[in-house]
This record gives structure tokens, C-alpha cells and sequence, in this order.
């Protein structure tokens, strides 16, 4: 009797409870049905049409220093980061050598000086002998040859003595132009040889965006209307400018396909910039109608790009194939829609069961 009872008690409980369970679905699904879910229609607009590429900051003026002397590295006065003025001392190679190579050819400079004032005055004197009948001839033609002949002694021993005080000056090594030190490629006590590069240096004006533009897009490249370059600037924000002057490398490079572009920047506007900087370049091409859509109503899981449409009972998720992102005006939707369709603003809100398309807001808002 009394699990009786209990069992009664327990089946009056539950129908008591019943109604106001029902009350709560009722709530959630009315809670569900009331997502409310922004569109927008998709649009074909007139929009810039080209391309951008990734660039980077080249100095127009820069030079790997050499060396043009052997022997050891004495002294590197330079290091990455200093800033240099045109013929500023920046290392001296070990010149024990050259200068024994000078005093040798000074040495010989002056034998030859001697030699010519010997047989200038041997010429002079034959000259005399001849003219007053004591000499003949040919002694006085054997004075002459031997007068040229020092004389070419002279100016041998001459361009020795330039030729060691070349050399010599080839220990030093100094700055060709007003620039930044880039790089040092060698040591203090490291063996310098003619060609070794020692230092690397870039003048911090003008400077260049360098592209590489692959060959199958080198026509469109050309026939651009305008070719920009998107440069950092912390004052105003990124900011689109033209190139002073624009040229490419008559060859394209066997193995990534491409033709470097260069991309010379006016000075005013690349004050600021540095090499090995990276930038947007941008190849416009005119106007084209595109159909577009807000960037928002673009949903992206794994390797799925979609959208969600209007349909009668809701929304429905259509895969789509993206084209060109114009920013504010939106994306290009190449495959996947028709003009007039509408797109969810919010893709995730309608995924959700019950969701609703609430009136028609204006694209790319």
C-alpha cells in the first residue's frame, strides 16, 4: 500500500510539471525563432580592376667596398649601422710591402735623374767637340742615342714610382659617396685579397620598390593605367603613391618566372623608409562591373569558402569562389551567385536553427 501511494504521488507531481514544461519549450523555440539576421543583395558594381604584389625597399645607390691590395686587414674603422661621408677612411690593409715597393722606385727615380744629367751633359759636350772639328759625327749621333735613351730611363722609373704610389694607396680604403654602412664582410687580422669584399655600403637616398611581376601577368603589368605603391607612414597612415619613374630588368628569371620591376620613389615621400622594407604595389587597369558582396557575409571553415542566401524557409549555405578584396566596396564573388540574391551579413547567426532575414541593408556597410 504504501509504494502505492508513493507512485500516485510521484504521477500527480509529474502532471503538474507538464504544463509548465511545455510553457518552456514553447519559450525556446520562440526564443530560436526570433534570430533575426541582417542581408544584403548581391551587387554587380564598376570597380578598379589589376592587381597587387608584394615589394620591397632597394637603395638605388649601393656598393660592396673590395679589396684592391693584398695582405692583412690592419685596421676596420666601420661598422654596420655608421653613417660615412665620401672619402672617410674605413679600413687599411698591412702596406709593408707596397711601401718597400715605393722607396724602391724613388730609389730608381733618382739613378735615372743622375743618369740624365750625366749623359745630357756627355751630349752637350760632344756637341761642343763636333762643332770645333775635335769629334766626328758619329760620336756626336752615340752622345744623342745615349741622351734619349736616359731620358726614356727617366720617365720609366717615373711611371714606377706612380704605379707603387697606386699600390700604396690601394691599402687604404675609403668611402666612395655620403652613405650608411650596411654590412661588414671581413675581420681585423683576416687576409684581404683583390676582390675580397670588405664592407657594404648604401647611400639612404633615393631609394626603390622592387616587384617581381610573374611573366603570365606581364602584359596586364604594362598595359596598367597606373602603377601604385602603398608606403607605411606613421603620421597619416598607409598611403598610395606614384613613382617617380618606373623600369624593368629586360630579362625574366629562369627559375620563379618573373620580370623585376623598379619602382624609383619620390624623395619627399620615402624619407622614411628603410631597405629591405616590404610594401604593396598596386597595377591598376581601369573600370570593370564585378559582382560583390561584403567581406562580413564571407564565411570560411578550413578549405569551404560560402555564403548564406535567403530561401523561403530561411537560409541556405552556397559554397562560392572569391575573386579580388576592394576594401570598402567588398569582395568579388566569381562562381556561386546571381545578381539579386540576398547574403547574410552575419553567417554565423544564420546558421543558427530558425534564423530570420531581416530586410535589405546596403552593401558594404
Amino acid at each position: 500500500m504504501r509504494s502505492l501511494s508513493l507512485f500516485c504521488s510521484h504521477s500527480l507531481r509529474t502532471r503538474q510539471l507538464l504544463p509548465w514544461l511545455a510553457a518552456l519549450a514553447a519559450s525556446v523555440a520562440a526564443a530560436q525563432g526570433a534570430i533575426q539576421v541582417p542581408v544584403v543583395p548581391a551587387q554587380v558594381k564598376s570597380v578598379a580592376i589589376g592587381f597587387e604584389l608584394d615589394g620591397v625597399i632597394q637603395p638605388v645607390k649601393q656598393s660592396t667596398i673590395s679589396a684592391q691590395a693584398e695582405g692583412r686587414i690592419a685596421s676596420l674603422l666601420a661598422k654596420a649601422g655608421d653613417k660615412v661621408h665620401a672619402g672617410q677612411l674605413l679600413a687599411t690593409i698591412d702596406d709593408r710591402e707596397t711601401q718597400t715597393g715605393v722607396q724602391r722606385s724613388q730609389a730608381q727615380v733618382a739613378q735615372a735623374q743622375a743618369e740624365l744629367r750625366n749623359a745630357q751633359a756627355n751630349f752637350d759636350r760632344t756637341r761642343d767637340l763636333q762643332a770645333k772639328g775635335f769629334v766626328s759625327s758619329a760620336a756626336l749621333d752615340t752622345a744623342d742615342s745615349q741622351l734619349k735613351g736616359a731620358l726614356a730611363g727617366r720617365d720609366q722609373a717615373g711611371a714606377g714610382a706612380k704605379q707603387s704610389a697606386l699600390a700604396q694607396g690601394f691599402t687604404r680604403v675609403t668611402a666612395p659617396f655620403d652613405a650608411w654602412v650596411l654590412q661588414t664582410q671581413a675581420e681585423v687580422g683576416d687576409l684581404a685579397v683583390p676582390g675580397k669584399p670588405l664592407l657594404t655600403l648604401y647611400a639612404p637616398l633615393p631609394v626603390r620598390a622592387v616587384v617581381q611581376v610573374p611573366v603570365s601577368r606581364s602584359g596586364v603589368a604594362h598595359a596598367a593605367s597606373a602603377v601604385e605603391v602603398l608606403l607605411p607612414n606613421a603620421a597619416a597612415g598607409a598611403q598610395w603613391i606614384r613613382p617617380a619613374s618606373v623600369s624593368t630588368v629586360p630579362t625574366a628569371d629562369p627559375v620563379s618566372q618573373t620580370i623585376e620591376w623598379r619602382l624609383e620613389l619620390p624623395t619627399e615621400a620615402a624619407k622614411t623608409l628603410l631597405p629591405g622594407q616590404p610594401v604593396q604595389v598596386r597595377f591598376s587597369g581601369g573600370q570593370a562591373q564585378r559582382m560583390l558582396v561584403p567581406t562580413s557575409a564571407v564565411l570560411r571553415r578550413g578549405e569551404l569558402t560560402a555564403v548564406y542566401v535567403t530561401t523561403g524557409k530561411g537560409f541556405a549555405l552556397k559554397a562560392v569562389r572569391l575573386g579580388a578584396d576592394h576594401g570598402g566596396a567588398g569582395v568579388e564573388v566569381l562562381v556561386g551567385l546571381t545578381a539579386g540574391d540576398r547574403v547574410a551579413l552575419d553567417p554565423v547567426k544564420a546558421g543558427l536553427s530558425g534564423a530570420q532575414a531581416v530586410g535589405s541593408a546596403v552593401a558594404g556597410q
